[in-house]
């Protein structure tokens, strides 16, 4: 039976004893009705994984740390997601499966065609309510990094965050094809460019290829915003051998 993971973002120590913080209490104690005893893991997202014993001690949550493991169920090839800003609940969606797929890094774009345009006191809420989204789907699938969000940023801003690594992007006319790439250059960094329901612009797209981002096809079929680059990663992870 898989035990109960909780995020904790606090310094943790193997053969410690640690007050849990107020939100992994209440998860923990209310939510899940867990029972003194009763075995947990933990992670605070700089890798690794603690089991321990849940303790409750006159209000407070306590977890008994008897246990450490240096796993982090990581991609070994580093993938980084550069997602242009959709509508509606899609980008929640979207960040919630990169993190299940083992997406390293997340950087969302304001492009010219979204839909979603965020800014100011709003922009920063969206952006807290996505790292929440990240860390709860670190807790359900077993990863104990964090994938890393950056900031909100235009097209032409985002490859500050995109050094030494293979930039590509879909394009059904391509001359090469996804596999053909990857089999030829075996990266041990890649990036893929998504763009929104109306795709990018040629003036974005001129961005990216000036950024020596190479256009592969991927399929037949034309995907949604919130299905191609979730598509990408996972036949990217088969073909480099990663799942």
């Amino acid at each position: 039976m898989t035990l109960p993971r909780f995020f904790c973002p606090i310094p943790i120590e193997n053969n410690s004893i640690i007050a849990l913080p107020a939100t992994v209490a209440h998860h923990a104690g209310r939510a899940l009705r867990l029972r003194e005893g009763d075995r947990i893991v933990l992670f605070n997202g700089k890798g690794g994984e603690y089991e321990g014993i849940l303790r409750f001690n006159k209000g407070e949550a306590l977890a008994e740390i008897d246990c450490f493991r240096d796993t982090n169920r990581d991609l070994s090839t580093k993938i980084t997601l550069v997602q242009a800003l959709a509508s509606g609940d899609k980008m929640d969606w979207i960040i919630e499966k990169a993190v299940e797929m083992g997406v390293s890094q997340f950087i969302p774009i304001q492009a010219e065609r979204s839909v979603l345009q965020l800014s100011g006191a709003r922009l920063e809420k969206r952006q807290l309510h996505w790292q929440s989204i990240i860390q709860s789907a670190s807790e359900q699938c077993g990863r104990n990094t964090l994938m890393t969000l950056t900031p909100v940023v235009a097209l032409k801003d985002c490859f500050v965050f995109l050094q030494d690594t293979l930039k590509l992007v879909a394009d059904p006319e391509a001359a090469q094809s996804l596999t053909t790439v990857l089999s030829e250059q075996k990266p041990h960094s890649l990036s893929f460019f998504i763009g929104p329901e109306g795709g990018w612009s040629s003036k974005e797209i001129n961005t990216i290829v000036q950024q020596d981002a190479l256009a592969i096809r991927f399929g037949e079929r034309i995907l949604r915003t919130e299905t191609a680059g979730i598509a990408l990663v996972s036949a990217s992870a088969s073909l480099l051998n990663l799942i």
